[in-house]
């Protein structure tokens, strides 16, 4: 069967085998990047607003990586770890057990945005199971970007007024 292109097409891979997740990892990342102007958006900080931006920056060069070559460096990956910490330092006692993805606005967002670079952690895995290589540095990055969204999340609901609400599983 042929498949017909359109001369509209909206992005030069989006035929591509349905095997080939490369694709699907680059509209991943646009939306994540997407998502993060949209949390920058909800911010009033200028700090956190600076803060995303970068993040934002990040995911996109980690965009292409799969096509072409891993190019974050290991001092911007440094750079979000560092990051990481300060909002564990900010949100300590905050979450002590699981939370539901609750609270304000921003913090919803940013757990939207925690899940969605899980998402990218299982399709990074993915790729690696069809034998492809994948950077260990891009699995930090992602990981480390849903740790990121995860403790924002806390932060932005403290500074809100928001709590967390805890969440008892039946199952664990």
């Amino acid at each position: 069967m042929e498949l017909y292109h359109s001369p509209w097409e909206a992005y030069p891979f989006l035929s591509d085998s349905p095997e080939d997740l490369r694709c699907d990892f680059e509209l991943l990342t646009d939306e994540i990047a997407s998502r993060t102007g949209l949390l920058r958006s909800q911010m009033e900080d200028e700090t956190l607003r600076a803060e995303l931006l970068r993040v934002c920056e990040l995911v996109y060069h980690a965009n292409p990586t799969l096509r072409t070559r891993f190019t974050v460096t290991p001092e911007e990956i440094q750079w979000l770890a560092d990051v990481c910490e300060r909002l564990r330092v900010q949100s300590e006692g905050r979450c002590t057990r699981f939370v539901l993805p609750q609270g304000c606005t921003a913090a919803c967002t940013a757990h939207i945005l925690r899940v969605q670079c899980k998402a990218l952690v299982r399709l990074l895995y993915r790729h690696a199971h069809q034998g492809h290589s994948v950077e260990p540095a891009l699995l930090d990055l992602a990981n480390l970007l849903s740790g990121y969204f995860f403790l924002l999340a806390l932060v932005l609901n403290a500074q809100a007024g928001q709590e967390e609400a805890e969440f008892i599983s039946r199952n664990y």
